[in-house]
């Protein structure tokens, strides 16, 4: 099927997900520069098929603190997402009012950001990362409050008293993602055991996600075809304990639709600190 006779989106499609397998041995993943690809991972995983839901159908009962995610309409002012200047003067500050309207939140800080694209040739030109077909979270309960102590280390303590949440921006940067798009999993479906807490190495410093094992309530959904003005909003930590999603898997995943002369996908994914303080 080429471009111009792709089908419409399916209100469902069964594809494998790559879970991990709990072997009571911690896993460990790593890159040799700071930003760069994964270099190693360790742990076994395994491919289990699942539905995904084209969550378009659906769109206006996600939930932040529901199922962990939302879409949004958010324009965006960035003329070039390679421009690493343009990105942190330009994009972060238009993030950072899209956290606060969509959290409530009464500061919001980006602390960085990750370009990526399923074109092995832009990687290595760009030195830029790979689309993660693994299922993860990319903070834990260890990891989420250790990077505010990691950024902000004289106001952590005081910051780390009050609701603090890690909230994560993930858009294409140029053509509709047809190839490639990112699953996201209704937090609600996730159970404690499915948590299995990862080492993650980088050059500067160890931070640690979690990986999850299959567990069949998971329930699974993807925005089909994303445009550059469309930013999926989605919940990696919350210091919160009443009930709310706290934390949400997703992955990349091979879409059985998407057209065989489709674009590679290009996106970028930027990492919030959303504050919670008294008025």
């Amino acid at each position: 099927m080429t471009s111009t006779q792709a089908a419409l989106p399916a209100a469902v499609v069964e594809v494998p997900l790559t879970y991990s397998i709990a072997t009571g041995e911690k896993p460990v993943s790593g890159s040799d520069q700071v930003g760069g690809q994964l270099r190693y991972r360790t742990g076994s995983q395994a491919e289990r098929v699942v539905a995904i839901a084209n969550g378009r159908l659906a769109r206006a009962s996600f939930k932040l603190d529901r199922q962990g995610f939302e879409l949004a309409e958010h324009a965006t002012t960035v003329s070039d997402f390679y421009g690493e200047d343009e990105v942190r003067s330009v994009y972060y500050p238009e993030v950072e009012r899209l956290v606060k309207a969509r959290t409530g939140a009464t500061r919001v800080l980006v602390f960085d950001h990750t370009l990526r694209t399923g074109n092995e040739l832009a990687r290595a030109a760009r030195q830029i990362r790979e689309t993660v077909k693994l299922v993860h979270n990319d903070y834990t309960e260890w990891s989420g409050p250790q990077r505010v102590r990691d950024l902000l280390p004289a106001e952590a303590n005081a910051l780390l008293h009050h609701r603090v949440a890690v909230i994560q921006v993930w858009r294409p940067i140029r053509a509709p993602v047809a190839q490639d798009p990112l699953a996201i999993c209704d937090a609600r479906t996730i159970a404690p055991g499915d948590l299995i807490a990862a080492e993650r190495r980088h050059p500067d410093r160890v931070g640690e996600i979690y990986h999850l094992t299959h567990n069949p309530d998971h329930r699974w959904y993807y925005f089909p075809h994303m445009q550059r003005d469309e930013a999926l909003v989605f919940k990696c930590y919350d210091s919160e304990t009443d009930g709310r999603s706290r934390f949400t898997a997703h992955a990349s995943f091979d879409d059985p639709t998407a057209p065989a002369d489709a674009p590679p996908r290009e996106s970028i994914e930027a990492r919030t600190l959303a504050f919670f303080e008294p008025a």
